[in-house]
């Protein structure tokens, strides 16, 4: 309730506590001192912008010590739209009391010169006016016309890095969470760095408003012609960590690490299970069923309501009566459950997040592959945790030439959101600041599909696993697989171009969505790859799945997938094929497995393929594949 701060009436005390009720959480975990708060709520409340009556902003010319006292050098130095590379700004205080951090008043508010989501920067630059210019002149491009040109766009999308700042709303869709990046005003994109900062800064959602601003505060007493500057790696303490952070603005190499990352510690895994709030059940024996049971089925997912036929399931209302949970949230509390009824099966394993989160599955996938992973999943590398490693790692790759596209993703969305193609290794190390992101070595080959409309483009394959028991392990695999394809021709530029990179179509408004059933698909693809049948190119697929959830349940939980009798699964796995060389030299098509995703979306399987629950619910829960439209791969 935000209203709470919208009146100017009240006493200044009543306004406090109202602003503070709203904003108190977000200062505190800034570590703004409240003596400053009343200024700030009063700063806020006005739009008062008195950053000018304490600071101003200095250029700074570097010129050779030898060259100094030559005038006509400095002369031709001033005429060069850039002397040296960009121009040098400083902010200093220019007040001639100097500034007291001990004062109330000494907050200052920052505006924003442009705020937006990553995916639509190059659209705002392009079409919003006077965005381009100003952004070019704080960014200290070279840029002279009115109509805003691709080089100009292009150079401010790779300097943009040096300056973006960035915040991500806790409420609302997920669309709503994805990152908000911004950059300050000219004021505050001139305050440079420093190890012993001066001030602090950051970013505060004056709710009211709606509107973000940066704040600014000093960290000790200045004098006049003192500088202002703030710390670009504020908060982090170790050495290498901070060296690959500032990376952006201080170039270095890193290639004095070893790039492999080895598996994460148990203690890892554990921190992993406390943070998820699961609690592992105890051991039970499996329970044994009548041959004739029917099973009561308690869901809330309306799919498996609309859909589920077979006459040995019945619906139930009464979650205490069933002797199935199907449930479309994760299950938390196995301890309990194994304790109370053992006998009730359910939809998840414990422990599965390490298939279904991108960080976990690329550790534990590491298991099968020796120390750059297996053939089946791309180079990954965990931004949180393995960030000098992937700067190691794409320094060397970039002294031999090779190619370097990556792809960000955060670790637990799905539907693309915040996922960025990118060959820069600046916009990389600050997008491990908007939330926690894993970066995969992008398929700079993959095998594409020829659409008559469009040319060779990008697809994807999604496949529907069952996973019917770890210990032994029991996995089937669905006999219908379903298609993404891209809408435009695939080349690697226009790294933004969502319709040319990326797959997923059925969530963009307005966007083509391209239907190819796999009955279809597979003569057409024959006939493209005439030396590629794809009988062997799915026996490649099939054992990269089985590798998979031989690791994933390889080790007890929590290093694995919990051997919990009573659990069943289904899972989705989106995957795509690369162009490799086979030991033996043959160009061979490598399956790339992408993501695996709990609880797909099988709106789908049910339209084209009616008795799909039927078969899922026979081969999970009675142990019957036998008629069903499946195939046992492990």
């Amino acid at each position: 309730p935000w209203f709470l701060c919208v009146s100017d009436k009240g006493s200044p005390g009543t306004l406090l506590a109202a602003f503070v009720a709203l904003h108190g959480a977000a200062l505190r975990a800034s570590c703004v001192p409240a003596r400053y708060w009343e200024s700030l709520c009063r700063k806020l409340r006005g739009e008062v912008f008195d950053a000018g009556d304490y600071f101003g902003i200095m250029q700074v010319e570097e010129v050779d010590e030898e060259e100094e006292g030559d005038e006509a050098m400095e002369d031709e130095l001033k005429k060069k739209p850039n002397p040296g590379n960009e121009p040098c700004f400083k902010v200093i205080v220019t007040n001639e009391n100097g500034l007291q951090a001990s004062n109330p008043d000494s907050i200052f508010l920052i505006d924003h010169a442009w705020t937006y989501r990553i995916e639509h920067a190059r659209q705002h630059l392009l079409q919003v006016p006077g965005l381009l210019h100003r952004m070019t002149n704080l960014m200290g491009i070279d840029f002279h016309g009115e109509i805003p040109d691709e080089d100009s766009v292009e150079q401010v999308l790779q300097e943009m890095w040096k300056y973006n700042q960035t915040y991500q709303l806790s409420q609302g869709t997920a669309e709503e969470k994805v990152p908000v990046w911004y950059i300050m005003d000219e004021f505050g994109s001139r305050i440079q760095h420093s190890d012993q900062p001066s001030f602090a800064t950051a970013p505060l959602f004056y709710m009211p408003q709606q509107i973000a601003y940066t704040i600014l505060w000093p960290l000790r007493d200045l004098e006049t012609g003192d500088e202002v500057t703030r710390d670009y790696a504020y908060g982090e303490t170790d050495r290498l960590i901070r060296k690959c952070v500032l990376l952006p603005w201080v170039p270095n190499e890193v290639l004095d690490v070893n790039c492999f990352t080895p598996e994460p510690s148990d203690e890892h895994y554990q921190a992993i299970l406390a943070e998820n709030k699961e609690k592992l059940p105890i051991a039970i024996n499996p329970a044994a069923y009548d041959k004739d049971k029917v099973f009561k089925v308690f869901t809330d997912i309306q799919q498996v309501l609309n859909s589920l036929t077979h006459p040995r399931f019945v619906f139930t209302d009464n979650e205490a009566e069933a002797d199935i949970l199907y449930n479309f949230s994760h299950f938390k509390d196995y301890r309990k459950l194994s304790e109370e009824r053992p006998e009730v099966m359910l939809n998840q394993f414990p422990c599965e997040n390490l298939l279904t989160v991108k960080d976990c599955l690329a550790s534990i996938s590491r298991r099968a592959g020796g120390l750059d992973g297996p053939r089946w999943l791309p180079r990954t590398f965990n931004l949180q945790t393995e960030l000098p490693q992937f700067i190691c790692y794409f320094q060397q790759r970039e002294r031999r030439g090779e190619d370097n596209h990556w792809i960000c993703k955060p670790w637990n969305l799905a539907r693309s959101l915040d996922t960025h193609i990118t060959n820069s290794l600046n916009n990389i190390i600050r997008h491990r600041e908007s939330s926690p992101k894993v970066v995969c070595k992008y398929i700079e080959n993959p095998v594409l599909f020829h659409r008559e409309d469009v040319g060779m483009v990008k697809f994807d394959i999604r496949y529907i696993v069952l996973l019917r028991l770890v210990k032994p392990l029991k996995l089937y695999v669905y006999d219908v697989f379903w298609l993404r394809f891209s809408n435009r021709a695939f080349s690697l530029d226009d790294l933004d171009d969502y319709e040319k990179h990326f797959t997923v179509m059925n969530y963009a408004p307005g966007v083509i969505l391209k239907q190819v059933h796999c009955e279809e698909f597979v003569p057409q693809f024959e006939k493209q790859y005439p030396e590629h049948l794809w009988t062997t190119v799915q026996a490649n697929i099939f054992k990269a799945f089985a590798e998979l959830f031989q690791v994933a349940s390889a080790k007890p939980a929590p290093l694995g997938i919990c051997d919990y009798p009573s659990s069943r699964a289904i899972y989705a796995i989106d995957l795509m094929l690369k162009w490799d060389t086979s030991g033996d030299g043959k160009r061979i098509m490598q399956p790339q497995i992408l993501e695996v995703n709990f609880n797909p979306d099988c709106d789908r399987a049910c339209k084209y393929h009616p008795t799909f629950f039927n078969d899922v619910f026979s081969t999970l829960f009675l142990d019957e594949a036998d008629n069903c439209h499946v195939t046992r791969i492990v």
